[in-house]
């Protein structure tokens, strides 16, 4: 009589449990038989996990908020970079030379040169408070009609593969 094919039940738990479960008296043990070691033991080295995701969709209306919140900081980031380089170039004297040099390159004494007709505090920022607006407004529906364009091209090829490591 051959045995191959049959499978020996001896290695399982008794009492129905299903052979990864543990009760109050069952000792845990390997697929060879023998009782498992710790996870935190020095023979036993935890392996990092690896998990392949797809991100299917993105949702506009998320990708919105966030690339509003985000244009917002950059807008605002941009109003002060924009008033503190002023006022370090004011600070340095680079208006008046520059003042002094058209001065001298013109000589107009009737219609003298002033740049800060041209790049005072006020038109400055409130040029880099209309350019921040702009840019709040535009990359809000960019990012709008990326998540579309997205969700598109997503449902013809399956969208962006992921692969994340648990450390």
């Amino acid at each position: 009589m051959s045995t191959a094919g049959q499978t020996s039940t001896s290695s399982r738990p008794s009492g129905g449990q299903q052979p990864g479960a543990t009760g109050s008296s069952a000792v845990p043990r390997s697929a060879a038989g023998g009782p498992t070691r710790p996870a935190g033991s020095a023979a036993g080295v935890a392996r990092a996990r690896r998990v392949k995701l797809t991100v299917s969709r993105v949702d506009p209306w998320s990708a919105m908020k966030m690339s509003f919140l985000i244009s917002v900081a950059l807008g605002i980031a941009g109003v002060v970079m924009v008033a503190v380089l002023w006022m370090i170039l004011s600070g340095m004297g680079v208006f008046s030379q520059v003042n002094k040099l058209v001065g001298t390159i013109f000589n107009d004494p009737q219609n003298p040169f002033n740049i800060m007709d041209f790049v005072g505090f006020g038109r400055v920022l409130s040029l880099s408070i209309v350019i921040g607006v702009i840019d709040v407004i535009l990359m809000t529906a960019l990012a709008t009609l990326g998540a579309f364009l997205y969700n598109i091209c997503s449902a013809l090829v399956g969208g962006l593969q992921l692969t994340l490591t648990d450390d």
